[in-house]
């Protein structure tokens, strides 16, 4: 039987609070050092380091370098989705505005978790066709909120995964520039608001249209 951790320690708090609690514990841990130092870092006794845990625990949960980087993946794309999914509006159009800045947020809150999904800077990493199932879960949230303004005649008749898609690659654009420090990222709130407000404009219906 495996001894119990010692309390003191990040991995010993993650113990008592459950599985679930342990695993975000090492995917943080994962996450900073890939942030920080890049993928030489990613190893299984660094991470254990991080935390104060053992590496066997490591491989019992993610199987080795390959499965951490997918439950990176995986992470950061249910993340995405919970903060999209707990977005509201006063409306079809609030809600997709509130979508907007979650997903700002979410970016933002979880920058190494952002790296992984789309600057894939993990080496060799791809992920598995269950894995990339998880990355569409939040285009299809955005998808059917989209259509959403599309049924109330918000927007004009369009395809609702095509504006969806326009709408991702606006925010995306806005947020990656403000993660990269980018010296023309400045005013950055203003600038996603202008921005995702303008790629949503012209998917508007026309005054007195029908659709």
């Amino acid at each position: 039987m495996a001894a119990k951790p010692a309390a003191h320690t990040p991995y010993g708090r993650a113990y008592e609070a459950g599985r679930e609690a342990q695993r975000r514990l090492l995917l943080d841990a994962a996450g900073r050092l890939l942030e920080s130092e890049g993928p030489e870092a990613l190893t299984m006794r660094r991470i254990a380091g991080e935390v104060g845990s053992a590496t066997s625990v490591l491989y019992s949960m993610f199987g080795g370098k390959a499965g951490v980087a997918e439950a990176l993946w995986c992470e950061g794309f249910e993340r995405l989705h919970a903060a999209l999914a707990a977005a509201e509006g006063d409306g079809p159009l609030a809600r997709l505005a509130a979508m907007g800045q979650a997903y700002r947020a979410c970016a933002l809150s979880n920058r190494s978790y952002y790296a992984v999904m789309f600057a894939r800077p993990i080496p060799g990493f791809a992920p598995s066709p269950e894995a990339y199932e998880v990355s569409l879960r939040p285009l299809w949230l955005l998808t059917e909120a989209v259509a959403a303004c599309v049924e109330a005649g918000v927007f004009r008749r369009v395809d609702a995964a095509h504006a969806a898609r326009v709408l991702w690659a606006a925010s995306h654009g806005a947020v990656s520039l403000e993660l990269a420090g980018y010296e023309g990222a400045v005013d950055a709130d203003r600038c996603y608001e202008d921005l995702v407000a303008a790629a949503a404009a012209w998917f508007f219906a026309p005054a007195g249209a029908d659709g």
